[in-house]
């Protein structure tokens, strides 16, 4: 198996844990300098993570995620926690979007209906997904609980977290420090 991806992506960071301790190899692009070509090379939807397995080529994490699965033994994702995912996916692609725009020079927090919405997303989200801490909704290590603390640690990393639900979700973050891969995949030292 061969995963391309970024250190730095939450959503490469999230199946980089899903396969901790399996055996696979481990592409590190720069896609916004220097191996933007080889990024167009490996996927043409040019976004990271893409597996590519015995010929099977795919391109979104969550894709990726449900193939993996039954290779890892996995049981299958039930309706709550495919909810938790969205709220999870909702979120990531709103902070990506504030970043991407904040890096081009735009201001995020002008009065604009896109991004009044983005801001919105982002507090709502992370409310719910708050509260879903506080009961217990993500104490077992699986791919939602993957992909929060992929979310949480990014947001964090990216210096974007804050809010009401910022101290749930950096304790709930503090307390999957000593998972599997969790020290390896740190975009702080990869």
């Amino acid at each position: 198996m061969k995963l391309v991806g970024s250190t730095t992506s939450p959503y490469a960071r999230r199946i980089r844990l899903l396969l901790a301790g399996t055996p696979h190899d481990f592409v590190n692009l720069d896609i916004y300098g220097g191996d933007r070509d080889e990024l167009r090379r490996q996927t043409p939807a040019l976004k990271i993570p893409m597996l590519e397995d015995n010929g099977q080529v795919l391109y979104d994490s969550r894709v990726i995620a449900r193939y993996l699965s039954p290779k890892l033994g996995l049981p299958p994702l039930n309706w709550d926690q495919e909810n938790q995912l969205t709220l999870v996916d909702a979120a990531n692609d709103s902070f990506v979007t504030l970043l991407l725009s904040k890096r081009s020079g735009i201001d995020i927090d002008q009065d604009s209906l896109f991004y009044t919405l983005q801001h919105e997303r982002v507090t709502r989200t992370l409310n719910a997904l708050a509260e879903q801490v506080e009961a217990g909704d993500f104490d077992h290590w699986n791919y939602p609980a993957i992909c929060l603390y992929c979310l949480v640690d990014w947001i964090d990393f990216r210096d974007l977290l804050e809010g009401k639900a910022a101290p749930v979700l950096l304790a709930y973050r503090d307390r999957c420090r000593d998972r599997p891969g969790v020290v390896e995949t740190d975009p702080r030292v990869s």
